[in-house]
């Protein structure tokens, strides 16, 4: 005997299936940035498994590998994809495996497949309603804790770059194409689970479930939830589940007519939901106090092991970029050695950015060589000479600004950790995790960040957040540091100390590269200068030869005085 009617037993049972699949699709477009209009296909591919392999543990086992097999070949192709590409990509794979579960002879078209038998658990049969829905909210539980878990580790951090950050993760060594399509995959097996209970929870499949209407049904629930937000997706499920049942009945009684009047009620009422909350209900139900981490002690990370070739950390011969005909770098050569700063100056325009990216990877050359440590880098990807011992700023600051200072220098220790997405699932990442969090807080307590960590990133102004990225350049425990304008919007004291810590750096044997336009920052830091105008090196030397050049007098001032 239940407490509850079958009717809002079975709404239960079907609200938990959408929270399965809403959580991996939170996991995917909330957090990951990657929208996909597909993920019903997956549902329906580990259904219709689970109604042609009656028994449980085979047919869950038959629909995850085949789920997870469609979705890794589609990954293969929407991986690289982004914003309405991937977006178009995910409908056409809808409708595809849509038709497909209709045309197919062996799944009955859309008559359908009945008589699916009531899952069971060893000696225990779940056939009556309430128990299987015990069951299916045992899972989203557990889909809940498992994702929580992945969020707060270090793929979880890496997983936030990849919704339009992707180009700062691959200078911290993240391998963002990877990381998608693990993702990808990650989701689409959450959304078999919930097909694989679907199909024993209802007993009956045919195509209609697993159509176009119902992804975009799913994106609803994520988005009305709070796109971001686990407990959003949950949240989501339950109202557009209640929501849709409970207007496919009143609509109409009130209207005393019969059309599909309800879909545009439902289509209103979603309109209105965003309209009082753009960001989703979630965030404004539970206001999460933010609640300081425990300090950590913070070990000294040691310096990255790179192969050094006579004390030399960097070498450019010959270096060219065209874009067109537009000549940004031109025969452009010079050379960093370990223990040294170099300055690299010049007017706007003047190419010095474009070097920047070329050396870190972000850019191949048109032409040239670049040599870290002794070993060739040209069109080695940024994540592969990231894990040589280079770190970067950028000239126009990335970090990931809803996050805290602490995740976003986190990032930087992505290489000293080994954990994958299935350890961080399990929680078999803790010991390392802790680890990385604490060389974030040395990294933070070196710049002077540590009373600042679990604030935004983004409600830091400019210059504390060029610090951020400062350190999150340390944590990855460089040999050589590229910085792009760090003292850009910094205050005198701030310069100051952030000229004492570069000291400190080259007398640890770091080798430092930095674009500036604080001439006076410059000058009195620098070892060398390097001076470019037009895409070209135009002079070298000592800041007071260097300021002396009737050459740099004439890029800077028009002629010499």
């Amino acid at each position: 005997m239940t407490l509850l009617p079958a009717y809002d037993i079975t709404l239960a049972g079907y609200a938990g299936l959408a929270a399965i699949v809403a959580i991996g699709l939170t996991l995917l477009t909330g957090v990951s940035g990657q929208t996909s209009f597909g993920q019903a296909s997956f549902v329906g591919i580990a259904a219709y498994a689970a109604a042609l392999l009656p028994d449980g543990p085979s047919g869950l086992l038959a629909g995850l590998a085949l789920t997870g097999a469609a979705a890794w070949l589609l990954g293969l192709i929407t991986a690289r994809l982004s914003g309405h590409f991937l977006a178009l990509c995910s409908v056409a794979w809808g409708i595809s495996f849509y038709a497909l579960f209709g045309t197919l002879p062996l799944l009955h078209g859309f008559n359908g497949i009945g008589g699916i038998p009531p899952l069971r658990l060893g000696p225990l049969s779940l056939a009556a309603p309430a128990a299987n829905v015990a069951l299916i909210w045992l899972v989203v539980g557990l889909a809940l804790l498992a994702s929580r878990n992945l969020l707060t580790s270090r793929t979880g951090r890496a997983m936030r770059t990849l919704a339009g950050a992707r180009a700062m993760a691959e200078s911290m060594g993240i391998d963002t194409v990877r990381l998608a399509r693990a993702v990808f995959v990650l989701a689409a097996l959450l959304a078999a689970v919930s097909g694989f209970l679907f199909a024993h929870f209802q007993r009956f499949i045919s195509p209609t479930p697993f159509s176009l209407t119902a992804s975009i049904e799913y994106l609803f629930m994520v988005i009305l939830g709070g796109a971001a937000h686990l407990g959003g997706a949950v949240l989501g499920a339950v109202l557009v589940t209640v929501l849709r049942e409970e207007l496919t009945d009143w609509v109409p009684r009130l209207t005393g007519a019969t059309g599909n009047y309800e879909a545009m009620a439902f289509s209103l009422a979603v309109i209105l939901f965003l309209q009082r909350a753009p960001r989703g209900l979630w965030p404004r139900l539970a206001r999460r106090a933010a609640r300081p981490k425990p300090r950590r002690a913070a070990p000294a990370q040691p310096a990255r092991e790179c192969p050094i070739a006579d004390g030399v950390a960097l070498e450019i011969e010959g270096l060219r970029k065209h874009f067109g005909g537009l000549a940004a770098n031109q025969d452009v050569s010079f050379s960093i050695r370990t223990g040294e700063i170099v300055a690299l100056i010049g007017p706007n325009g003047a190419g010095k950015s474009t070097l920047f990216d070329i050396v870190s990877g972000q850019l191949a050359p048109t032409a040239g060589t670049v040599r870290l440590f002794g070993r060739a880098v040209v069109r080695l990807p940024a994540r592969r000479i990231a894990a040589l011992g280079l770190a970067r700023t950028f000239q126009h600051v990335k970090l990931l600004a809803d996050e805290s200072v602490r995740d976003n220098i986190a990032l930087g220790a992505h290489l000293a950790g080994r954990a994958g997405m299935l350890r961080a699932l399990l929680r078999l990442d803790r010991a390392e995790e802790a680890r990385l969090l604490a060389a974030a807080e040395a990294a933070a307590a070196r710049v002077g960040l540590d009373d600042m960590l679990d604030m935004k990133a983004g409600a830091l102004p400019l210059g504390r957040q060029r610090i951020v990225e400062i350190a999150r350049a340390l944590c990855l425990a460089p040999r050589l540091l590229l910085l792009d304008e760090p003292a850009a919007g910094l205050r005198l004291q701030e310069k100051q100390q952030l000229a004492a810590l570069l000291r400190q750096l080259r007398g640890e044997g770091m080798a430092v590269l930095l674009v500036e336009h604080d001439m006076g920052f410059v000058m009195d830091l620098a070892d060398r200068v390097v001076v470019m105008d037009f895409g070209q090196k135009i002079a070298e030397g000592a800041p007071a030869v260097v300021q002396a050049d009737p050459a740099v007098l004439e890029a800077y001032l028009g002629g010499v005085a």
